[in-house]
């Protein structure tokens, strides 16, 4: 039986990177469920869907063809057979995910996905992370996490990821990101059963090693 890790947290927390860095060291798939979001979103940006008004977005997932690699070594993302990886991180897509993800017949249909995903995992674990993990997508997780990080500690990461921007347009940027995402999920507080990583004092490595130790514990 696949052992399910489910990390949820905010933006900047690091959770992508840290979820990657674990599995890596488990042993375990990996699966970057917000991915699929982005993908959705570059293919409205490209073939000009209006990403305002759901009926478009809801129409366009019948022929949504989406992969990703689940290998940490190995990630990749791709619409049809064309790889967009890079292009899904492009500012004028992370401006469209929010648009995307609020509309339920995409976060149904993607959940979908993710368990077949899920599923189909050929290594004992899978570590999912996103922003409804813990709660939407595998609830019933052997470990359940949520990694946070202090707005500060947040914004200083996210900042050191991207080169000329300010520190002010960044927290900008975090914060509008979590309030549009919060109408959807609740991703700033741990649901029952879900154990919280606070990681502001921590660095990359040692929250790496938390969440490793996390999983051996209790699996």
């Amino acid at each position: 039986m696949t052992i399910v890790v489910a990390i949820d947290g905010p933006a900047g927390s690091g959770k992508s990177s840290v979820s990657r860095a674990a599995a890596r060291n488990l042993g375990f798939n990996y699966l970057d469920t917000g991915a699929a979001y982005r993908a959705l979103a570059w293919r409205c940006m490209a073939e000009g869907i209006d990403t305002h008004g759901p009926a478009d977005i809801v129409e366009s997932l019948a022929t949504f063809d989406f992969s990703i690699g689940t290998e940490p070594d190995r990630y990749f993302v791709k619409v049809s057979s064309e790889d967009v990886t890079k292009d899904i991180r492009l500012p004028s897509v992370t401006a469209l995910v929010s648009n995307v993800a609020r509309v339920p017949e995409v976060r149904a249909h993607l959940t979908g996905l993710f368990h077949a995903i899920i599923q189909a995992s050929s290594k004992p674990g899978i570590v999912v992370e996103g922003r409804d993990i813990t709660t939407i997508v595998a609830p019933d997780a052997a470990v359940r996490i949520l990694l946070t990080a202090s707005e500060e500690a947040r914004m200083a990461r996210r900042s050191a990821e991207l080169s000329g921007e300010s520190a002010a347009k960044t927290a900008r940027e975090l914060s509008d990101r979590d309030k549009r995402d919060s109408r959807v999920v609740d991703f700033m507080n741990a649901a029952k059963g879900v154990i919280t990583l606070d990681s502001t004092d921590l660095d990359f490595d040692q929250t790496v090693a938390a969440v490793v130790e996390l999983v051996r514990t209790r699996t």
